[in-house]
């Protein structure tokens, strides 16, 4: 399978093994990707194992081993978000999408959340009046999931992050989600530190396979 992310990151670039495939595939599909004007890159799932091994034999690398963190939308629901502290947005405000530019997350990830065709909205978070953290979450098959959590560095460790995502479920539970999930890099300490003390559980994994010196953004 072989997407055009548009430049928004790899989630949307990768190309993934659908059924069978054959070694002279790889080649047809580095090909499809550099016309795309993408880099040849893989995603690896559980069960890809013969893959990863053929693409470890042509020279991918890997980068970015992620997690899947997954946990009940009630979990998340039980307490109340203290006034003015979030809020649920759809369209993003002109703010959101500041404080996305300023973590990297430009208007090509943006563009990937408003075409997307199901349930979605956007969280802005407020700390001593002023915007401390935003987020995205859409809503497929009864699953709640969360991208794009940003939050600048001088907001951080004020428990934004908790909130951020408690508004997110609170929306998401009405919307018909009975699961709350998210994805983060296995090297973001912070973030997987923040799901664990959510009670989110790990029910998942995958990294990517990319050629060397390739720059495709997360």
């Amino acid at each position: 399978m072989l997407r055009n992310g548009a430049g928004g990151g790899k989630r949307v670039s990768a190309a993934t093994a659908e059924g069978d495939w054959h070694e002279e595939d790889l080649a047809a599909a580095e090909t499809a990707m550099r016309m795309l004007g993408q880099d040849a890159l893989f995603m690896i799932r559980e069960g890809d194992e013969a893959l990863d091994a053929a693409l470890a034999d042509r020279g991918y690398e890997v980068i970015d081993p992620v997690n899947l963190w997954v946990c009940p939308i009630d979990q998340l629901t039980d307490v109340p978000v203290p006034r003015v502290t979030a809020f649920s947005i759809w369209e993003p405000l002109a703010i959101m999408r500041d404080l996305w530019q300023a973590g990297g997350i430009g208007p090509e990830r943006i563009a990937v959340m408003e075409r997307a065709k199901v349930p979605k909205i956007g969280v802005l978070g407020r700390f001593a009046d002023k915007p401390a953290g935003t987020a995205y979450c859409a809503i497929s098959e009864q699953i709640a999931m969360v991208h794009a959590l940003e939050i600048p560095k001088a907001h951080r460790r004020k428990g934004m992050g908790v909130w951020l995502m408690r508004q997110a479920a609170l929306w998401a539970k009405p919307n018909g989600a009975e699961w709350m999930s998210v994805l983060c890099t296995q090297a973001n300490v912070g973030a997987n530190g923040l799901y664990a003390s959510l009670g989110m559980k790990v029910v998942g994994q995958y990294h990517y396979r990319i050629l060397p010196n390739t720059s495709e953004p997360k």
